[in-house]
């Protein structure tokens, strides 16, 4: 065990500050000796649980000292009961199902190393409304939905978890991807008394707390699309060129034909409403550019990015074009007959989106709160219209909206921004094609920080589970990933003794 951590030492010294890895020769002639727990052990079989929290964690008079009940799935399929690690997902900005679907990785390695696996949601989110549907979001019982009493909930949750289960010597690893991969960043470095090591796949734990330029995330996202064709940049931001020049003479028939709108916009708000409704799909398209088909947050095509850029340069015409492309992931179904702007998206306090539904609620206030989106595009370093999203845009948005004041600086003081030197047991995972990536940790940073980019490399590819279509780049990553997890359990291990 002692050679082969070396050997990825070594590795992550030599790669794990670029986008590059060894070429496929590094790896065993046979896939699956090259990535040992490829589809090993039975397909998982989760059990719906709910757990008893506790409302507030840090104020014993708040609430009456009430409860919620906070859902979990488990399944205890692989575990070496009662010694084997627990592999502990630390759910993020939607119902758990989803993720725990389209987070096979996990359990993959839970069947190469015995674990016990749980899939824990976030509060606020999917079915743990701590108020139900119909109080939950309003003030001032919305004020629990933070990211320290999430962590709180999970600390909780893990701790009661283990005692039941006869499991108080049983090493956890957490899991987590985008913002939950944010969320066991801060769960290694709130509680290390509890959590082993984490695994952060796409977590943007410097861009959400304030830290880099505003114009990064979508310059990157137009880097997806240029990379694949700079014409297919050139004719996005042709197209967009166009739109402005319809809506400045307020053609507002011309628009709605040409986007094939359920109703004719009347007013910049319409037009500013539209821009954002347009934008929203190439930024869907371009972290989810799986080399395979997908139904994670949509349902997408095998490479949509290529499939945007294929569809985009189909015809001379630029505008009938742009609505095609965004139909890759509005009109998946192509059961649209037309586009209504406000009902397919919301704007929010986060330009990138917040989704639809309760939980999109739920977004929007932690992004008025605590995590910092204020990202904007400007149609000189992007290819998409000028929309600007300053932090004066996200203070007056969200006074009015939730009746709260943002604190920016507040989650880099919390959560130690880039001055990560003390903490340990860390992957910080990312991948080239993931518009995230550089709002991460994108170098290694210590033998125990460990980054791990990985080409050709989409949102928390290294997350889902093995695919034929994955690059090596991926499956070296999770290779990468389960040794580094084995060490962390065996050296756990050894301090109990």
């Amino acid at each position: 065990m002692a050679m082969f951590i070396l050997i990825c030492t070594l590795l992550f010294y030599l790669y794990g500050e670029t986008s590059g890895f060894p070429s496929r020769q590094f790896f065993a002639t046979s896939k699956n000796q090259a990535v040992p727990f490829t589809n090993a052990g039975p397909e998982p079989k989760f059990i719906e649980k709910y757990f008893t929290q506790v409302l507030d964690h840090f104020n014993f008079n708040s609430q009456f000292n009430g409860t919620y009940e906070q859902r979990y799935l488990i399944t205890d399929q692989y575990w070496k009961n009662g010694h084997g690690p627990i592999f502990f997902y630390t759910g993020n900005e939607g119902d758990i199902t989803e993720f725990a679907v389209n987070s096979g990785f996990i359990t993959e390695l839970a069947a190469e190393q015995g674990a016990l696996v749980i899939f824990a949601e976030h509060r606020y989110y999917g079915n743990s409304l701590p108020f139900g549907k119909k109080d939950s979001f309003k003030n001032p019982e919305v004020g629990l939905l933070t990211v320290e009493q999430a962590l709180a909930d999970y600390a909780v949750m893990i701790t009661e978890l283990k005692r039941q289960l006869g499991a108080t010597d049983c090493p956890v690893i957490v899991f987590g991807g985008s913002y939950g991969g944010m969320l066991s960043v801060y769960m290694r470095l709130r509680y290390p008394n509890i959590v082993a090591g984490a695994l952060a796949a796409s977590a943007p734990i410097l861009s959400t707390a304030g830290m880099g330029a505003s114009t990064q995330f979508f310059q990157d996202v137009t880097s997806d699309f240029e990379q694949c064709s700079p014409a297919c940049r050139d004719a996005v931001q042709g197209a967009f060129i166009q739109l402005e020049n319809l809506a400045q003479r307020e053609d507002y028939g011309a628009i709605q034909s040409s986007f094939s709108l359920c109703k004719a916009p009347a007013s910049g708000a319409d037009i500013h409403q539209l821009k954002g409704f347009l934008r929203n799909a190439f930024t869907m398209m371009a972290m989810m550019d799986y080399p395979y088909s997908t139904h994670f947050m949509g349902s997408m095509p095998a490479n949509p990015v290529k499939v945007a850029c294929d569809t985009m340069m189909s015809g001379a015409d630029l505008l009938p074009a742009l609505r095609d492309t965004v139909g890759i992931f509005y009109n998946s179904t192509g059961d649209l007959t037309c586009f209504d702007l406000y009902k397919l998206y919301v704007e929010c306090a986060d330009p990138t989106g917040c989704g639809l539904g309760l939980d999109s609620l739920a977004w929007d206030y932690q992004a008025c709160t605590e995590i910092e989106l204020c990202y904007e595009s400007n149609n000189v370093s992007d290819m998409f219209p000028s929309l600007p999203f300053t932090e004066q845009d996200r203070e007056r948005y969200c006074t009015q909206k939730w009746g709260v004041v943002p604190r920016p600086g507040w989650l880099k003081t919390q959560f130690w921004g880039d001055a990560l030197s003390t903490a340990s047991n860390i992957i910080f995972s990312n991948g080239d094609l993931d518009p995230w990536a550089n709002g991460g940790v994108r170098k290694t940073l210590s033998p125990s920080l460990i980054a791990i980019n990985i080409a050709a490399g989409a949102h928390h590819l290294d997350l889902r589970g093995s695919n034929e279509a994955d690059p090596p780049s991926v499956i070296l990553a999770r290779w990468m990933e389960s040794g580094i997890i084995a060490q962390w359990v065996a050296m756990e291990r050894r301090k109990s003794l």
